[in-house]
């Protein structure tokens, strides 16, 4: 699974990478500081199974915080696109074809409209937020209409005077985007679209290129800047006008602010929560108690978090549908090195109990036999689908 980080420049896509990542990148109030992609782990929090066990779990990768289950994920940080990307602006084609193999996109925007159409600094309020969720859209779906029409009129025509199946003809066209047959038969359908690909206009093929995007790149929008003056305002605007887009409340700066604190000890503070703990004011000065309780009371108290983390969530859970699931043995929870719980996998939705056996060893996967549900102790077929959460045990010929 690979998150891409999408936006114009300085909405605060780098603060946002870094915050989820506590990657050392740069970070600057001007167009183009980030040049090449930055890549690095976040991690989606899952509510841990150790509790209902009574047990503490010990991750072999990510971390657990008071039984919340942090576990990476990939992220893709590309530089800040521009009106006018996918015909090259701001050498937009290469950094559009950085997110050829994203799943799920985050498009951070400044919610406050202190960023203009170029990326540059302007005061709050002068900006108005909702054309970067328009302007955003239309570059992606040009990107992909220009992956569409390559060298599309000799593709027409093959396809009609070979007879070839167009689904196939279609995927292989977009096979770089995800496009599967079956997408491409459902996408003709909805669209009502004849079997004469050469007498598809252009028009038609934009529509195409949209359906096509909107599926294979899903899109939540981080709003970023949500603790300065009138941000809060535009929020509610917005969702009034793109009621049928997931927007969320954010501030990357309070999220990166607060992780770093508790990275250093200073805090107690489980990424996604809507307070901290202090745990060493000594060594916190008169600003950073202000900034502190600046962030509690203007961010956390407001909007229940910074919402950094839970973009990132319903990103995985619920724009991709995944489902956390742990390896475990009915009575025994504990790997050879005496780790309770070591690891969580993240699966598509609807896997079943045979992928999840391949997905641990493909030997695993060849050898099955059943599967046991480890909190009801019931055995399952291989056909069993997963469900958020579940333990299962893996019982194999060997």
């Amino acid at each position: 699974m690979l998150v891409g980080i999408v936006g114009k420049p300085s909405t605060g896509k780098s603060t946002f990478f870094k915050a989820t990542t506590l990657a050392e990148v740069e970070i600057a109030n001007y167009p183009f500081t980030t040049i090449k992609p930055n890549r690095g782990a976040g991690h989606a929090k899952v509510k841990c199974v150790d509790k209902e066990f009574n047990v503490q779990c010990n991750p072999r990768v990510g971390y657990c915080l008071n039984h919340n289950r942090f576990v990476p994920v990939e992220l893709l940080d590309v530089a800040g696109l521009v009106e006018g990307a996918h015909q090259g602006a701001g050498l937009g084609n290469q950094f559009l074809d950085d997110l050829n193999q994203a799943d799920v996109l985050i498009h951070v925007i400044d919610v406050a409209g202190s960023t203009n159409a170029k990326g540059e600094s302007v005061d709050p309020g002068n900006y108005n937020p909702s054309n970067d969720v328009r302007f955003l859209e239309k570059e992606l779906d040009m990107w992909y209409l220009r992956i569409l029409k390559k060298g599309w009129e000799k593709f027409a025509r093959q396809t009609v005077q070979e007879q070839a199946q167009i689904d196939k003809a279609l995927t292989k066209q977009l096979s770089g985007l995800g496009v599967t047959e079956e997408m491409a038969n459902e996408m003709r359908k909805k669209l009502n679209l004849n079997e004469k690909p050469t007498e598809w206009d252009d028009a038609t093929l934009l529509r195409l290129a949209t359906e096509f995007r909107k599926r294979t790149k899903p899109m939540i929008i981080a709003c970023n800047k949500i603790d300065v003056p009138g941000a809060a305002e535009n929020f509610a605007r917005l969702e009034n006008e793109f009621p049928d887009r997931m927007l969320v409340a954010c501030s990357a700066e309070s999220e990166l602010a607060l992780r770093e604190a508790a990275k250093h000890g200073l805090i107690e503070y489980i990424p996604g929560e809507s307070d901290f703990k202090i745990i060493n004011e000594p060594k916190l000065n008169e600003r950073q108690k202000k900034a502190l309780e600046f962030i509690r009371e203007n961010v956390l108290r407001k909007f229940g978090s910074t919402g950094v983390q839970e973009v990132l969530d319903r990103a995985v859970f619920g724009l991709l549908g995944y489902v956390a699931i742990f390896p475990g043995g009915v009575g025994k929870l504990q790997d050879k090195d005496g780790r309770y719980l070591p690891d969580c996998y993240l699966l598509k939705r609807n896997s079943t109990a045979l992928d999840f056996a391949f997905r641990l060893h493909t030997d695993i996967g060849k050898g099955f036999i059943k599967a046991i549900d480890v909190k009801t102790k019931k055995a399952v077929g291989k056909e069993h689908i997963l469900n958020h959460r579940d333990v299962i045990e893996i019982v194999t010929s060997k």
